[in-house]
């Protein structure tokens, strides 16, 4: 492990420490950079804090709230920098999640019209590195905002070196070339069945059957493709899941609090992917991600009722 120095990001957008840090976290847009603080408290354990804004255009589905999936991206900027400082993995190496699991509090998702700081407590319980370079990590989150619980989470996830990445993905290794493939994007189902008002944040598109959607890749979506991917990212995947468990509690107004989710395979952006769900309670749906007739994505999501709602 190299040395884990206190680091602070300077509030300037401009500056080359945070170009750096846009890296990092695999971020081209600086204003979407959540990370702003991470230190060592103990053998792999490490704080990360994260700045949430105010408001933002994506994650913030309410008037009232923040997404949970504003968490989820936080801890994703988070586990991207230590992967990278704390662990000394090269920026060549390419990350995927392979299990996540993550319940939160639905009242600490209030938005105030200040923006939040959050803290994440990250413990890597398992860090192994293979003989040519690939790394298998898992992580434990907590997190508070101002002392309160905010949620809990589990990553199991992997980094390739970019050699072994690009045999592992063959003729998609390019990333430009298998953005520059993806399907338009089909016209999105109501927004309000989702819980949003604008069709561009829509991760979903009717099919004739009930409980089976497409999902609607638009990578015209800046918060969602950030940059050219090589394959659907899974915050699009966890997104989509999010919206059909909404979809699937409408008209009510639901929160899904707790992510219980497996990452089988890439999802490819030039194929056509189906998103299913099936309720298992009130609060509890079971969904999947298909693609030529294969799982490439599982979860089960737990909602409960907005705070306001």
């Amino acid at each position: 492990m190299t040395s884990a120095a206190h680091w602070i990001l300077e509030a300037d957008h401009t500056t080359s420490r945070n170009t750096d840090t846009r890296r990092l976290v695999r971020k081209a847009d600086a204003s979407e950079v959540l990370v702003t603080d991470w230190r060592e408290v103990g053998d792999a354990e490490h704080l990360v804090t994260v700045r949430w804004p105010a408001d933002h255009s994506f994650y913030r589905p309410t008037r009232d709230a923040y997404s949970p999936l504003l968490f989820t991206e936080s801890l994703r900027q988070g586990l991207a920098l230590l992967s990278h400082t704390a662990f000394g993995l090269p920026l060549d190496h390419r990350l995927g999640w392979e299990r996540f699991r993550s319940p939160v509090s639905p009242a600490a998702l209030r938005a105030t019209g200040e923006p939040a700081v959050i803290d994440m407590y990250i413990t890597h319980k398992e860090i192994t590195r293979r003989r040519m370079g690939t790394t298998y990590l898992t992580a434990h989150v907590e997190a508070t905002r101002d002392g309160r619980h905010v949620g809990r989470a589990e990553v199991r996830y992997v980094t390739h070196p970019g050699a072994i990445y690009d045999r592992l993905r063959g003729a998609y290794a390019n990333a430009a070339e298998a953005f520059a493939r993806a399907l338009p994007p089909a016209p999105s189902i109501t927004p309000q069945l989702v819980g949003r008002t604008n069709p561009h944040d829509v991760t979903l598109a009717a099919t004739d059957r009930p409980g089976l959607w497409q999902l609607r890749v638009d990578t015209s979506n800046t918060v969602l493709f950030d940059h050219p991917h090589d394959h659907v990212p899974g915050m699009v995947l966890l997104e989509a899941f999010s919206q059909a468990a909404q979809a699937e509690a409408a008209p009510r107004r639901v929160c899904p609090v707790n992510f219980d989710a497996t990452f089988h395979r890439y999802v490819e952006l030039d194929q056509p992917c189906w998103i299913t769900a099936e309720r298992v309670t009130r609060y509890d749906v079971r969904l999947g991600a298909v693609q030529n007739g294969a799982a490439v994505a599982s979860a089960i999501v737990t909602s409960a009722p907005y705070p306001g709602h």
